[in-house]
């Protein structure tokens, strides 16, 4: 068994042994994720660039605590849906490999439709 899938599992757990499985349907917690993510950016608004890469001890632990729970919103879902996090990110990663050839996109940031 792998990190992510007992993650899953002690996940799952917690919010069985709470009875929230009523509450997690996939629409709450995709609603959830994207709260927590407006929480995670909040820390980041308003700073500059190079800021954003030198946060104080406090600032990176609540960071920290947000993405974890954008994490554990995101595992969440996908175990809601029955969907192989993993298995996922691997087709994505694939998908963007054909999208952004590494020799043709290096160093922009441009969509891959302008690409063509």
């Amino acid at each position: 068994m792998n990190e992510l899938e007992e993650l899953r599992i002690r996940i799952a757990r917690f919010a069985s042994e709470r009875d929230w499985d009523q509450f997690h349907s996939p629409k709450n917690l995709s609603m959830a994720l994207i709260v927590e993510a407006g929480e995670l950016l909040e820390h980041f608004q308003w700073l500059k660039q190079d800021e954003s890469f030198e946060l104080p001890q406090d600032k990176l632990a609540a960071v920290e605590e947000e993405l974890a729970d954008i994490l554990v919103y995101l595992i969440r879902i996908a175990d809601r849906l029955g969907i192989d996090l993993l298995s996922a990110t691997d087709r994505k990663i694939r998908a963007n490999e054909a999208k952004y050839p590494a020799d043709i996109v290096r160093g922009s940031a441009r969509k891959y439709t302008e690409y063509l």
